[in-house]
């Protein structure tokens, strides 16, 4: 047999380097993408001469171009809140129908809630799963029969750049995995076995790690997670005491509370622009004559008081 030479598993390490180093240079310039893994300690670092040439075959050999081919990954999800008449009767439609259009029910939930006046009603919530073509279709259906529809929210992610690099990675680690195969076959003692057998392990773990990753995009993508809350019509009727309605009570109390408030500051807006002005051109004159006046009296009292002492000494 061939002796193994520490230079193959070094060709091993330089093919896995050269390989992450290729996938970065991806066509679509928003694609950022994450650095692989590094390797066991055991296996020794490549020759910069191996790598720069194995990073140059990869980007020859139009590694590259995978970005570019590749189809948009988006995740569309979905939540809804509507008003039912009939919120077991509503729930059970919305289930049938997930599974007609080839989806399914993640979860349901029915439980108690209770009006404005403390009767109890049902209530229910439910995530289903359908094909992310059928989305908008699926939505207009539940919003069908509805009585009000209190909410209604979509949102997409693009997942494209991590799909992409997960590909790349998982090429990566079989492409090592291939090579240490090789390896292993053609070791000749106990420790390049065990060597070469812990390095087949970790690539090994990685590509199942990868592998699920790409599934859950894959279906993530392809079924569209709807989540549905159902809420009684009686949630949202007003308390009614014969032909009183509180609500209608509350609505003008407030309104008149509003129209207070509107009279007063006009009513002080015109005071202060106009009625005070008045008031102080108007006043001053009248002021200043009573001021007058005032004096005037004061010192025909005083002068009274001097003539009558003067009066009773001429009598003397």
């Amino acid at each position: 047999m061939k002796r193994l030479t520490p230079y193959s598993i070094i060709l091993v390490a330089a093919i896995v380097l050269g390989a992450c180093a290729a996938g970065a240079v991806q066509s679509e310039p928003e694609f950022v993408m994450e650095a692989p893994a590094q390797p066991a300690a055991d296996v020794a670092p490549p020759e910069a001469g191996t790598a720069n040439i194995a990073v140059e075959e990869r980007v020859a050999s139009g590694g590259g171009g995978e970005a570019a081919g590749v189809e948009r990954i988006v995740i569309q999800n979905a939540d809804l809140a509507i008003v039912v008449s009939d919120v077991e009767g509503r729930m059970d439609e919305i289930q049938e129908m997930a599974e007609e259009m080839g989806g399914f029910v993640v979860s349901s939930n029915l439980y108690e809630s209770y009006t404005s006046d403390y009767l109890p009603v049902p209530e229910a919530s439910l995530t289903i799963r359908v094909p992310a073509e059928k989305l908008d279709e699926v939505l207009e259906l539940i919003k069908e029969g509805a009585v009000e529809v209190q909410s209604e929210i979509r949102s997409g992610q693009d997942v494209t750049a991590e799909y992409v690099d997960l590909k790349s990675r998982l090429k990566t680690y079989q492409a090592a995995e291939q090579e240490l195969t090789e390896l292993m076959e053609n070791a000749q003692n106990t420790d390049e076995v065990v060597n070469i057998f812990n390095q087949l392990m970790y690539y090994r773990e990685q590509i199942e790690i990868i592998q699920g990753q790409i599934k859950y995009y894959e279906e993530a993508a392809a079924l569209s997670a709807v989540s549905v809350r159902l809420i009684a019509e009686e949630t949202i009727q007003p308390v009614t005491i014969g032909k009183w309605e509180p609500k209608g009570v509350a609505l003008e109390a407030i309104q008149d509370l509003l129209n207070f408030w509107k009279n007063f500051v006009n009513f002080m807006i015109r005071f202060v622009i106009y009625t005070l002005p008045v008031l102080v051109t108007i006043g001053i004159p009248f002021y200043l004559a009573f001021l007058g006046l005032r004096w005037f009296f004061r010192k025909m009292r005083g002068t009274k008081k001097k003539a009558e002492p003067q009066q009773v000494e001429e009598k003397k």
